[in-house]
């Protein structure tokens, strides 16, 4: 049997959170927090069975989005939406709200029912007023967790819509009364989300990036005693087994499971059953990495060496800056190891950025920053090529 309802919850890391959330630590959040963590390692779970419901223990009110949930509709429309379904449940007090934050079309915040082939908010109305709205017919905190919300940088409308969210918070945080708002920003890739905060022409220019907590030893034994329960007697994991499994599958619990579920069923005798899932987890990780190797070696040495840098930056975080003369130094130097021309200039490394995007290895944001699509590569790009690759 495959333990699939089981929930390890991580109550005291939501309540370290909000208690930043709320000014009450060191770490103070009310400016905006801004969580970085590789996709598939618990976050948006995390999110959903452990932060939101702190918040609403607090007598907040969440309201989440999850921008990379449907990649094929604009991240604007997207949180204008989830602003709209949270307004709509307030809809009885939403009349004389509205009139109070200088929005002249109550009619249309009546039928809140929003349909995501158009999703908009009502005509002249921006988000600072819509959040004002839902401040006071709420009666709450507002907390909007935008979850994978580097990708508002694809498009110039979320890129205005981080903006207008900063406003908001300028203006319902304005000092005159209770705060009114908090935001909350995750991201798969640090690189990715750092650009909402690194320049001073980005919304939330000096705002810092905080790592997000990998699941620890405590989930290796939560997740051990949970598949042990539904094993016979004869047949159980060791947590040093696993955690040697979780670790080469990047600590993501969904490889981890799959691992499990295939060294686990109708196989074999305690006795072999950690070898078992330790080869499982080799095999998982080989399978990720082979991708990886497979995109590489289909690439010129130019654009092999620009990924290498890439994985360099990240690891070292670092911003990767493409046309400076430090990183052309950087890519010369690798070509030059592998034998290659050293080629790396502007007009070289534009044409090289544009087929790493087209083979979706590199991603670029509406103004121009580069990033690993995938930031998990940076790992296979920066291991020790002597080991798998002969140099």
């Amino acid at each position: 049997m495959q333990p699939t309802r089981s929930i390890f919850k991580r109550e005291a890391l939501a309540a370290t959170i909000v208690g930043g959330l709320a000014g009450e630590s060191l770490a103070d959040y009310s400016s905006g927090m801004f969580l970085a963590a590789p996709r598939r390692t618990g976050k948006s779970t995390f999110l959903r069975n452990d932060l939101i419901p702190a918040c609403m223990e607090r007598g907040w009110l969440p309201v989440y989005v999850d921008l990379w949930a449907n990649r094929h509709i604009d991240p604007a429309l997207l949180i204008q939406g989830v602003i709209g379904k949270a307004l709509a449940e307030y809809e009885s007090g939403i009349s004389k709200a509205a009139k109070k934050a200088g929005i002249e079309k109550i009619s249309l915040l009546r039928t809140l029912s929003w349909d995501f082939s158009k999703p908009q908010l009502p005509e002249g109305t921006t988000l600072s007023a819509a959040l004002s709205v839902l401040r006071e017919v709420s009666g709450k905190l507002v907390v909007l967790i935008i979850d994978e919300a580097q990708h508002a940088l694809n498009s110039e409308s979320g890129i205005n819509t981080m903006f207008a969210l900063k406003a908001a918070r300028d203006h319902l945080n304005d000092g005159t009364g209770p705060d009114g708002i908090r935001l909350v920003f995750t991201g798969s890739s640090r690189d990715k989300l750092a650009m909402l905060v690194l320049k001073n022409k980005q919304p939330f220019f000096g705002a810092t990036i905080t790592p997000f907590p990998l699941l620890g030893s405590d989930f290796v034994h939560f997740v051990t005693e949970v598949w042990n329960a539904r094993l016979a007697a004869s047949n159980q994991f060791n947590t040093a087994d696993m955690e040697y499994a979780f670790e080469l599958v990047g600590r993501r619990p969904e490889m981890l499971n799959s691992v499990l579920t295939t060294a686990s069923v109708g196989l074999g005798e305690a006795s072999n059953l950690g070898e078992l899932l330790r080869n499982g987890a080799l095999n998982h990780q080989a399978g990720f990495w082979s991708d990886y190797e497979s995109a590489y070696n289909e690439l010129s040495s130019l654009q092999q060496a620009i990924l290498d840098v890439m994985g360099q930056r990240l690891v070292s975080k670092q911003q990767f800056a493409p046309f400076t003369e430090q990183t052309f130094e950087a890519i010369n130097r690798i070509l030059e190891q592998a034998g290659a021309e050293a080629v790396a200039n502007t007009p070289n490394v534009q044409k090289a950025l544009d087929v790493l995007r087209e083979k979706e290895l590199v991603w670029k944001a509406a103004r121009g920053e580069y990033a690993l699509e995938d930031s998990s590569m940076a790992t296979w790009l920066t291991r020790d090529k002597s080991a798998t690759r002969g140099c």
